[in-house]
């Protein structure tokens, strides 16, 4: 989504642009995709940043201003309410932050000064300072008086949408995700992530952009100072006055013919997750299942790491899709219910094929289990099987065979490139590495690379 903000952007101002994309779909870490009927969205959980209509000078406005998209075709449904869980405490938020500022209160009522002063310095603060130095978001906590379990608390949901370092994150990063979730809130389109797909594609078009399809960059030739031919996995060659990058940071430098074949080692990412879905014969509240997200933990500390086992099922997320504020009558034709954890990339990329399968079949069962301790439990006679219509699950190897991230790592590099700006002049990094997080984040990610490095 960030190469085609940056496309729409820059052909908005009659330069030339090429998309190029090694799959058969767009959208990268958040697209979709069909089995046996049906559509599945793969990184959507919830679009973050949702405000209403009316509420100027937000991320959401600003990327519809800046790409001509009507908010409209967008389609946007914000959410009913959603949680995180721990064993000591339960904290409920919505899209008005009154919400979970009282939560805090009744949980914490010793910290709620301190909540608010951390929440001052949040909003005080300019996430989007190219030049400023990363920091630790725990230090910054602790330096506001957080106890641990607060802490962690606030930092789950904050590290599963969007965080790729390892038990923390950069301040600035804490910031753009705590306002994208906290300050503005979750919405979903009816149809899921192609509704957004669709609206981007269209005003590519419209302002007469060019796509590539199924043919993948091989590599980026330099002469040490600037990028000059992209050769294709076809063997053509293309050359740019600016190439802009939505691969992730270090694979990006790899793709480099005047970078050595390990560089960036010390960056890849460590964190990839696994998700399950589970296909429902009915609604999720008719089990009693009001939410739409739900974050949790069951240890005593919060451990956002790169797991140990397949699968650590310690803590993760649980998505209801169909718990949005839907028009009446727009109810989604059945229920889905998501869970995610964080996996291991190197004990299932080494699988054979009958063993991935097995293993997958294993630790759905596993997911389904450990997520349901933090839902209401089922009506009496029922089960969660009995319910079920069909499963799909994907692993870090399916992440890293669809975005290229080399160890699956859904949030790239934990050390980002916020200006964009690479050791060849006329190559620009977009999107995950860049550091902007999200849907919205990803497309602001490619308008502000597309405004600072092809607009000025």
């Amino acid at each position: 989504m960030a190469g085609l903000a940056a496309g729409i952007r820059l052909a908005m101002y009659d330069r030339k642009v090429l998309i190029i994309e090694r799959h058969n779909a767009p959208g990268g870490l958040n697209s979709f995709y069909s089995l046996e009927g049906r559509k599945y969205d793969v990184g959507l959980h919830a679009v973050t940043n949702f405000v209403p209509p009316t509420r100027k000078g937000t991320p959401l406005a600003k990327l519809c201003r800046q790409l001509r998209i009507p908010r409209e075709s967008l389609e946007l449904r914000e959410q009913i309410g959603s949680r995180i869980a721990f064993p000591e405490h339960n904290l409920r938020f919505t899209n008005d932050f009154s919400v979970l500022e009282a939560e805090v209160a009744a949980a914490f009522p010793q910290e709620i000064d301190r909540f608010r002063a951390l929440r001052q310095a949040v909003l005080d603060h300019n996430e989007f300072d190219y030049t400023a130095p990363a920091g630790s978001a725990r230090d910054m906590l602790a330096r506001h008086g957080l106890s641990p379990l607060l802490t962690d608390m606030l930092m789950c949901p904050l590290c599963y949408y969007g965080s790729a370092r390892q038990n923390d994150m950069d301040w600035d990063q804490f910031v753009i995700m705590w306002k994208a979730l906290f300050e503005e809130g979750f919405a979903r389109p009816y149809e899921g992530v192609r509704v957004i797909i669709r609206a981007l594609l269209q005003r590519f078009r419209e302002v007469g952009g060019q796509r590539k399809m199924k043919c993948g960059v091989r590599w980026l030739h330099s002469d040490g100072q600037r990028v000059t031919g992209v050769e294709l996995d076809d063997g053509s060659v293309y050359t740019a006055d600016l190439v802009i990058s939505t691969a992730g940071l270090v694979e990006t430098q790899r793709l480099c013919s005047d970078m050595p074949p390990e560089a960036g080692r010390d960056n890849v990412g460590a964190l990839s997750f696994c998700e399950t879905i589970t296909v429902l014969d009915c609604q999720p509240r008719e089990l009693g299942w009001d939410e739409t997200i739900v974050f949790f933990n069951d240890s005593e500390r919060f451990h956002y790491e790169a797991a140990v086992d397949d699968v650590d099922l310690r803590s993760g997320v649980i998505c209801l899709p169909s718990n949005y504020r839907y028009d009446a009558g727009q109810e989604l034709p059945e229920g889905l219910f998501r869970v995610t954890a964080l996996a291991n990339f190197q004990r299932w990329a080494g699988l054979d094929e009958g063993d991935y399968r097995a293993r997958k079949q294993y630790w759905y069962a596993q997911l389904q289990r450990s997520a349901l301790r933090f839902m209401p439990e089922l009506p009496a006679g029922t089960s969660l099987p009995a319910h079920t219509k069909a499963v799909d699950m994907f692993t870090p190897r399916t992440v890293k065979k669809f975005t290229g991230h080399l160890g699956g790592a859904i949030y790239g590099a934990p050390q980002k490139q916020k200006d964009g700006r690479t050791h060849l002049d006329n190559l620009v990094i977009a999107g995950t590495d860049q550091g902007f997080l999200g849907i919205v984040g990803a497309m602001l990610s490619g308008i502000s690379m597309a405004n600072l490095h092809g607009l000025k």
